[in-house]
């Protein structure tokens, strides 16, 4: 036998190996290739019936898309909701709300400003600026053109209406 045949012999059980982690390392790459730092995005619904809702501050009307989360079909499914919400940090208004939702919670990393979001399973948020968070949030969705929104909210508490669109 040659010196190239016992080598191949010694070296032939790791292939299947070495194709093993290949593969997983491509499986891996894959994924981050389409997920964020901290998960993957949460895509839109596509049904504009089902994925866009009515959030209502005083006077001003702002249109909602929900994420495609059980967290988000839930919430849903709860609406028309009325909802007291208080101020915090200068960023977020936040409330309890009277069921708990379905937790899929990721790191964002940064908050964007109209960004819907659970913290817990009962806490909804409505965050009015964009920063850097290190918590964690499942989404619920985002409000379409948020360029009024910090103005509509204001600066204390706050009574927000989430409905479904009126039928035409």
């Amino acid at each position: 036998m040659s010196a190239f045949d016992t080598h191949h012999r010694q070296n032939s059980c790791c292939l299947p190996a070495a194709h093993l982690l290949v593969s997983l390392f491509m499986l891996v790459a894959s994924h981050a290739a389409v997920s964020g730092p901290d998960g993957p995005a949460a895509p839109v619904l596509d049904a504009p019936e089902t994925s866009r809702v009515e959030m209502t501050i005083g006077q001003a009307g702002f249109v909602v898309t929900l994420a495609d989360t059980p967290a988000a079909r839930a919430f849903g499914a709860h609406l028309p909701l009325l909802i007291d919400m208080a101020e915090l940090n200068g960023n977020e208004k936040h409330a309890a709300l009277p069921q708990p939702l379905p937790v899929s919670a990721s790191r964002p990393g940064t908050i964007r400003c109209g960004d819907i979001m659970l913290y817990g399973s009962s806490t909804l948020v409505v965050f009015y600026r964009t920063f850097s968070s290190p918590y964690a949030y499942t989404r619920i969705g985002r409000v379409e053109d948020a360029t009024n929104l910090a103005r509509a909210l204001g600066a204390g508490h706050v009574r927000i209406r989430f409905s479904r669109p009126a039928a035409p």
